[in-house]
């Protein structure tokens, strides 16, 4: 069987990004027009994207506003689209939140309140509680980040400091109709942990949140211990009926992105095995146990998975959290013959840096010692960026405009 692997993995990625493109899942699930007005708000690493195809589609007048990362706008002719910080909040994200609240207000049960929301869109969407400060924000969002906390920890913290997470913009829109497209960042894909449920209602609770500012040693700004000390800082629970004029729907998941990429695996002749699309675990720990069922593997395959791992951030390196699964899964094969791998954040941007992940070949080690790189000194110096460059074997796209988490993919080409 002759493939290229790195062209045959670099494919198995495009067509899990191109699954959950907003071209394809936004149009089938657009709602009826309604009596009255359409106004389009949301946020997310989609965002500009998802509002460019409801333009692309919708039959009738509409505007809006939409938050979107810095570099992942697109033109748009009738919603606004305004860029903003991630993963670290910033004032202009904390301003479009106050436009968009203000554009759900005073609208009644004739118009139509279209929400399109995305992963990212906890950061991009902040705007703090009364009495919390954005640097109160900042500093307790840095601190969840760097702890290895999961997401969806780390978003139950961020809807009890939010004045529109939490199901509070669905509240907001009282009483227009809202439908909120939803594309899945997170996994199980639960919409009320999907950039922290701003039209969701939330079934956790100020004593989770305090309890996982607890977990992880973090002792928040004194505004915030107040805030989240006080009964009437709770979000709106699943039951209560103001949410009757809400329907949410999940419209792209990272299982859907695995399967066309398995379907893209089987045409080359390539067997998948689907390991799961939510995974979650610290990066390297995650390596490792993919590392020995790919050497356990006695016949050609590729192991797919998604989710989102997590990295407690120890050192100075630039990382990734799939440029630190890749090297910590390099550090386990050994240089194990005829076992590829890639590794990409869905929206082309690994963390914070310019890359969308990397890619593994049988001699990455090999090479890299030539280059004089210790790869474990990197990985413990959270350097997982640093060693797949030095390699060349970055694996750039730039912003893709969607999220559906991380792809992996390890290609076993054994010896028969």
């Amino acid at each position: 069987m002759m493939i290229d692997p790195a062209s045959f993995l670099r494919a198995l990625f495009d067509a899990a990004v191109a699954a959950a493109s907003p071209d394809i899942c936004v149009p089938p699930n657009l709602p009826e027009l309604p009596r009255g007005r359409t106004i389009v708000v949301g946020a997310g690493k989609a965002a500009a994207s998802m509002a460019r195809a409801v333009e692309d589609n919708w039959a009738g007048p509409l505007g809006g506003l939409v938050v979107t990362r810095y570099g992942h706008s697109v033109p748009t002719r009738f919603v606004e689209v305004v860029e903003a910080g991630h993963p670290m909040p910033d004032a202009a994200g904390t301003l479009a939140a106050e436009r968009i609240i203000g554009l759900v207000q005073g609208l009644t049960a004739d118009d139509l309140v279209l929400a399109l929301i995305s992963g990212g869109g906890s950061a991009l969407l902040s705007l703090p509680a009364p009495g919390i400060a954005l640097t109160d924000k900042q500093a307790v969002n840095k601190a969840l980040l760097k702890s290895g906390a999961p997401i969806s920890e780390i978003n139950c913290v961020r809807k009890h400091l939010s004045a529109i997470k939490g199901g509070r913009l669905a509240l907001a829109a009282q009483p227009a109709r809202m439908v909120s497209l939803i594309i899945s960042d997170v996994p199980g894909d639960d919409p009320a942990t999907i950039a922290s449920g701003p039209t969701v209602p939330d079934a956790t609770s100020l004593a989770d949140a305090r309890a996982i500012l607890k977990k992880y040693g973090i002792v928040p700004p004194p505004a915030v211990a107040e805030h989240l000390d006080r009964p009437n800082s709770e979000t709106p629970k699943p039951g209560d009926p103001r949410f009757a004029h809400v329907d949410n729907r999940v419209i792209a998941t990272a299982k859907g992105s695995l399967e066309a990429a398995a379907a893209v695996a089987r045409q080359a002749g390539i067997t998948p095995i689907l390991l799961g699309d939510a995974i979650e675990g610290e990066a390297r720990a995650v390596a490792a146990a993919q590392a020995r069922l790919a050497i356990a593997q006695m016949a050609p395959c590729v192991l797919i998975s998604g989710g989102e791992t997590s990295v407690t951030v120890r050192g100075t390196g630039r990382g990734g959290r799939n440029a630190e699964y890749l090297l910590a899964l390099a550090i386990a094969l050994d240089g194990h013959e005829g076992i590829h791998a890639i590794a990409c954040y869905t929206d082309g941007i690994d963390g914070t840096e310019d890359n969308a992940g990397a890619l593994l070949m049988p001699d990455s080690l090999a090479r890299a010692r030539g280059l004089g790189l210790d790869a474990r000194a990197m990985l413990v110096d959270n350097d997982g960026y640093g060693f797949f460059s030095a390699l060349g074997d970055l694996v750039v796209t730039g912003p893709t405009r969607t999220n559906v988490n991380d792809f992996r993919a390890i290609l076993v080409m054994p010896k028969l």
